[in-house]
């Protein structure tokens, strides 16, 4: 009677691969693999929205978003369109003689999955001067302010490393 049973359980596995590997390997999990972009990395950011040097003052801050997705090793680590800050650090108004408008701007950090993560670098945007009217001995004429529009792109550097989990 015992061979009769064990036959049987042998002929029920044999016709039936799939519930012979179920019970042969565990439910699959889905792997998760960790990567991390490393310090320096290069990002290009734009203006959200338009920066003037007219009523700008040192220590406001601007907007910027990450113009293209970050990738490394295949995962995108930082998403086009993440918000990233700038810091006003410097501004000059403009003056008579052709004197044009300056601002320079340090940047702070960039927004990931509602974690913040430094970033390094400075930008300085010059408005046009107006050289023409200060040769001509002019003291009214003065210069152009400084702006940024959207669409100018501006290089800057993680520098902090930003760690992400890719799931397969």
């Amino acid at each position: 009677m015992k061979f009769i049973v064990a036959l049987g359980a042998a002929a029920i596995a044999a016709a039936s691969p799939v519930l012979a590997q179920d019970a042969a390997e565990p439910a699959s999990v889905s792997a998760a693999e960790t990567v991390t972009l490393p310090i320096n990395t290069l990002v290009q950011v734009t203006p959200a929205s338009e920066i003037t040097s007219k009523k700008m003052k040192e220590g406001t801050t601007r907007e910027f978003l990450v113009v293209n997705d970050v990738e490394y090793k295949g995962v995108v680590v930082i998403p086009r369109g993440s918000p990233v800050e700038a810091e006003v650090t410097w501004r000059t108004g403009k003056g008579i003689v052709g004197k044009s408008a300056k601002f320079e701007l340090s940047f702070n950090w960039v927004r990931v999955n509602q974690a913040s993560y430094k970033l390094r670098g400075v930008h300085r945007q010059e408005g046009r001067g107006n050289t023409a009217g200060a040769l001509l001995g002019s003291a009214i004429i003065t210069g152009k302010s400084a702006t940024m529009a959207p669409g100018q792109i501006v290089n800057v550097f993680t520098a902090d490393p930003i760690m992400v989990t890719k799931y397969r």
